[in-house]
């Protein structure tokens, strides 16, 4: 007999449709910049070269997400933070993830390496300047550290299923990111570190509910519409036991009312799967172009008018 015989409908999920708006993105490009010059007023410069690298780093974001078909792609800039880009596609595979995350650093990497030779060269005061925040912010980026994107390149080399190893992995980057700021005396990367703290504790909520559902034979590696009448139910019921106040809510409401309020929270709770389409050659290349990136500026060092370098540091410190 059909499962839609034996059980209820599953409500219609509703998905918001955030598409792509510029006017939404040159918005918080503006607070960006007016939150740096609150901070920074008198670094005009600073400020100017931290956009061009921010803008040149999600852009490389943006364009393979382009490539690859992703649908609603977004770049939004954060104050006193840093910038994203965010979109969505029905199939992920590991391979392009792979090529959407290295494609922000890496050109960031190479176009800072070779403006600081060629600034380098040209006694250049201002493209030093520029090419050294393009080495700096593109080599911390690829850290392994969640959620830069050396921790996105980190986990996409992980099992998908493997939640309590990211749960530690997560828990780990947040301590780090603390203690970064610790040792730079800076509020803001704390409070960041404090941010990824709550993230790591919805991600052991979610960690208990995928246990609870393995422990019934629940296959959540699945999209909504995919999603059996049954196996929602079963979801359904494992977001409650672990969302008191949402057992409370949906008690004191209709059927009517609850029904796209619990749509939206079990399709939370599912997990994409991820088309495992990568050779051992090609994880052995990304491995290869990652660690390379931390070599660069060695490599650049050797190439370096050292005595003029030192003499522009010295003049701005």
């Amino acid at each position: 007999m059909d499962d839609y015989d034996l059980y209820p409908p599953k409500p219609e999920l509703i998905e918001q449709k955030q598409k792509s708006n510029p006017s939404l993105t040159f918005f918080s490009l503006v607070l960006f910049v007016l939150a740096f010059m609150l901070v920074f007023g008198d670094e005009i410069n600073f400020i100017i070269y931290l956009l061009i690298v921010l803008l040149i780093h999600e852009f490389g974001h943006f364009m393979a997400m382009k490539f690859f078909g992703y649908k609603n792609v977004r770049m939004m800039f954060i104050p006193l933070m840093g910038a994203f880009v965010q979109g969505k596609k029905r199939n992920y595979s590991q391979r392009q993830s792979f090529i959407v995350v290295l494609s922000g650093p890496i050109p960031g990497m190479f176009l800072g390496a070779f403006l600081m030779w060629y600034g380098n060269y040209m006694h250049s005061y201002w493209l030093v300047e520029l090419s050294s925040l393009f080495l700096v912010l593109n080599l911390v980026n690829l850290l392994p550290l969640d959620p830069l994107d050396g921790g996105q390149l980190f986990k996409l080399f992980i099992r998908k299923n493997n939640e309590l190893f990211l749960m530690i992995f997560a828990l780990i980057s947040s301590l780090m990111i603390i203690s970064l700021g610790w040792i730079l005396s800076s509020t803001i990367i704390i409070l960041f570190g404090f941010f990824m703290a709550f993230r790591v504790r919805a991600l052991q909520k979610q960690f208990q509910m995928h246990k609870d559902l393995e422990s019934e034979d629940v296959n959540y590696f699945t999209q909504y519409k995919l999603l059996s009448n049954h196996d929602f139910l079963k979801i359904k019921e494992v977001v409650l036991t672990h969302t008191p106040p949402l057992r409370k809510y949906v008690d004191q409401v209709s059927s009517e009312e609850a029904a796209p309020i619990l749509a939206s929270q079990v399709n939370n709770v599912l997990s994409t799967p991820i088309e495992k389409d990568t050779s051992t050659i090609f994880k052995i290349l990304v491995i290869t172009l990652w660690m390379s990136s931390f070599l660069l500026p060695y490599l650049l060092y050797k190439t370096l008018d050292l005595n003029w370098l030192m003499s522009v540091w010295a003049f701005y410190d």
